[in-house]
C-alpha cells in the first residue's frame, strides 16, 4: 500500500472511529432507522454537491443504474440496519469483534469472487493477526440467550455484506471515479432507508442536528470518497481493514475525551492490531522477469 492510500485508509478509521459518539447523541432523540434514513441522505447530498462542484457529469452513472443499486442496498442500506437491529441484543464489544472479521471474510471470498485480492503470506498472517488483536482490545462478555444468537447473526450477516460488497465494488467499477461510485450507491441506499426511517420520524432538538451533520458529511459522504478510493486504488482486501483500526481509535477517543481507562490486555490489543494492520496493507513483492 502506497503512503497516500496509508494515510486514507487512517483518516477513514479516524472518522468511522469517532462517529459512535455522534451516533449515541444522535439516538437520544431519534429511532436508529430514522438515524441511518437521516445520515444516507445527508451524505448523498454532499457528494452531488461535491460532485458537481468538481463538473463531473451524471450521466456517467446510466450505464451502473442496476449495479449501483446493488450497492446502496447490500453495502449500505441492509448492513446499516443490521448492525443497528443486532446490537439490540448484544453488547459492543462482541458487536466490534464480529464487525473487525470483514478482512477475514473478504479473504475467503476472493478466492471464488476475485482472485486478485487473495490474501496469502505474511498479509493472511496479518490479517490474522489483528483479529486476535480486535478480541484483546475490545473483549466482550457473552450472555443474552436466544435473542443474542440472532443479534450476533444479524452482525456477521451485516460483515458479509461489506466483505462481498468491497469485492464488487473493486471489479464493478472500473473506470468510474470513486465520487460516483460514491453518490450513486447512496442515493439508492436512501431509497431502501426512507420507508422505515420516514415512518419511524420525530422531532429533534440542535444537538441531534449538529450530530446528523457530522454523520451525513464526514462520516458518511468523505469516509465512503475515501472507502470507494482506497478500493479503486490499493484493493478491497487492504480497505476492508480499516474495520480493524476503528475499534482501536474509538478506545483512544474513549481515553482523550471521556477519561475511560485502558487495560494492560487493550494495550496488547492495540499492538497487535496495529502490527496486523502494518503487515495486511503491506505491498506485494514483485515478480522478477527472468
Amino acid at each position: 500500500m502506497s503512503r497516500r492510500h496509508l494515510i486514507m485508509l487512517l483518516a477513514l478509521a479516524a472518522i468511522w472511529g469517532v462517529s459512535f459518539l455522534f451516533i449515541e447523541i444522535a439516538l437520544r432523540e431519534l429511532a436508529p432507522t430514522t438515524v441511518i434514513l437521516l445520515r444516507i441522505a445527508s451524505g448523498a447530498v454532499t457528494l452531488g454537491i461535491f460532485v458537481v462542484l468538481r463538473g463531473h457529469g451524471f450521466g456517467q452513472l446510466r450505464g451502473y443504474v442496476a449495479p449501483l443499486a446493488l450497492m446502496g442496498a447490500f453495502n449500505t442500506a441492509f448492513p446499516f440496519f443490521l448492525i443497528t437491529w443486532g446490537q439490540q441484543y448484544i453488547d459492543s464489544g462482541l458487536a466490534a469483534i464480529l464487525n473487525a472479521s470483514a478482512p477475514i471474510f473478504t479473504a475467503v471470498f476472493a478466492l471464488g469472487v476475485d482472485r486478485t485480492q487473495r490474501v496469502t503470506g505474511l498479509r493472511l498472517v496479518g490479517i490474522l493477526l489483528g483479529f486476535v488483536g480486535i478480541v484483546s482490545l475490545v473483549g466482550f462478555e457473552p450472555g443474552g440467550g436466544d435473542r443474542a444468537v440472532w443479534g450476533s447473526l444479524a452482525v456477521v450477516g451485516a460483515t458479509v455484506c461489506y466483505a462481498l460488497g468491497g469485492l464488487y465494488a473493486g471489479r464493478r467499477f472500473v473506470g468510474l471515479r470513486p465520487e460516483l461510485v460514491a453518490f450513486g450507491s447512496l442515493c439508492f441506499a436512501t431509497v431502501f432507508a426512507l420507508p422505515l426511517g420516514a415512518a419511524n420520524a420525530s422531532a429533534f432538538g440542535w444537538e441531534t442536528l449538529a450530530s446528523l451533520v457530522f454523520l451525513g458529511v464526514a462520516a458518511t459522504a468523505v469516509a465512503y470518497l475515501l472507502y470507494f478510493g482506497l478500493i479503486a486504488g490499493a484493493g478491497a482486501s487492504r480497505a476492508i481493514l480499516v474495520t480493524y483500526l476503528v475499534p482501536s481509535l474509538a478506545l483512544v477517543y474513549g481515553a482523550a475525551l471521556l477519561d475511560e481507562t485502558i487495560s494492560a490486555l487493550a494495550l496488547v490489543g492495540l499492538a497487535l492490531v496495529l502490527s496486523g494492520v502494518a503487515l495486511g496493507t503491506r505491498r506485494a513483492p514483485r515478480s522478477v522477469v527472468r
